[in-house]
């Protein structure tokens, strides 16, 4: 790997550190600031991965059933 290449992956690294950062502090701050508004949030959040995973699950059971 060249220098170059390592750096731009540690440049990513760090932008992905510092969005997680950023992610997590906005999340203390609704939750301290505004606990009912972050409760619906995090109901939002949930139903949206339960959707998700529901549609992973029909997928599957199509491809299961040989994709008719």
């Amino acid at each position: 790997m060249r220098t170059s290449d390592r750096g731009r992956a540690a440049m990513a690294v760090n932008a992905k550190k510092v969005a997680v950062y950023v992610l997590v502090v906005f999340a203390l701050y609704v939750i301290i600031t505004d606990p009912t508004k972050a409760t619906g949030y995090v109901q939002i959040a949930f139903e949206g991965i339960s959707d998700a995973a529901t549609a992973v699950g029909d997928f599957m059971t199509w491809l299961a059933n040989g994709g008719d």
